[in-house]
This record gives structure tokens, C-alpha cells and sequence, in this order.
């Protein structure tokens, strides 16, 4: 088990006021953040499967979550000049990376969810 005082060992400044961890930690960790990534984990998505797969998300929502993560680097977005137009959404390498990292979590909120808000 990683704590944060191990973390701050190697970076003495991660995930401290002002350090760029706390802001890839809110991209990454927002609730439509993790969805969106973890649809992409099943292959490249356009933007009407994206939002069905994400079931609940706004266009709005998805729109600036998608924004965000190609800004970051963790998705890849490939507009095709057709018509009508195309627009894929996809995992970098990067993005794969996290959504490698994140998925026990997902898995262990799926296997618990029940009992700590549900009828459990």
C-alpha cells in the first residue's frame, strides 16, 4: 500500500496546494472523467457511442471532458473530413496507462457499491 507520505519520499511537493498533481488528479478522478476513460478502454469510440456508453452524461459535459483529456494527452481526437463528419475518440498510450492503473479501482467499486450505499 502506497501512502502519501512515500509518494512526498521521491516528490516532496506531489499532490500539494498549487502542484500539477492535484490538477491531474481532478481531470482524471472526476466522475464523468472516469467513465469517459473507461469506455475508451474498449477501443475507439465515436462521440454518439461515447455518450450512450457513458449513460447520464450532458453533450456539455462530455464535450469538456474530452477537451480536457486531449489536452492532457490521455485521448487522441481524429476528426475525418467526411460528410457527415467524423470524429473518433481514442486512447493514447498514456491514457491506456491510467486506465490500466485505475481499473482495480473500478473493479472493486462495482464489487462494492452495493453494501456501502445500497441496501448492503
Amino acid at each position: 500500500m502506497l501512502s502519501l507520505r512515500e509518494i512526498r519520499g521521491d516528490a516532496p511537493t506531489a499532490f500539494t496546494d498549487g502542484c500539477p498533481t492535484r490538477v491531474v488528479l481532478d481531470h482524471v478522478t472526476s466522475k464523468w472523467g472516469v467513465l469517459v476513460l473507461a469506455a475508451l478502454a474498449e477501443g475507439t469510440l465515436r462521440w454518439g457511442e461515447l455518450r450512450r456508453t457513458v449513460d447520464g452524461i450532458s453533450e456539455k459535459m462530455l464535450a469538456a471532458t474530452l477537451r480536457t483529456f486531449v489536452a492532457d494527452g490521455l485521448v487522441v481526437r481524429d476528426a475525418q473530413a467526411t460528410i457527415p463528419p467524423r470524429v473518433d475518440y481514442s486512447l493514447t498510450p498514456l491514457g491506456g496507462d491510467l486506465v490500466e492503473a485505475m481499473s482495480p479501482l473500478l473493479a472493486w467499486i462495482a464489487a462494492h457499491a452495493d453494501a456501502i450505499v445500497g441496501d448492503g
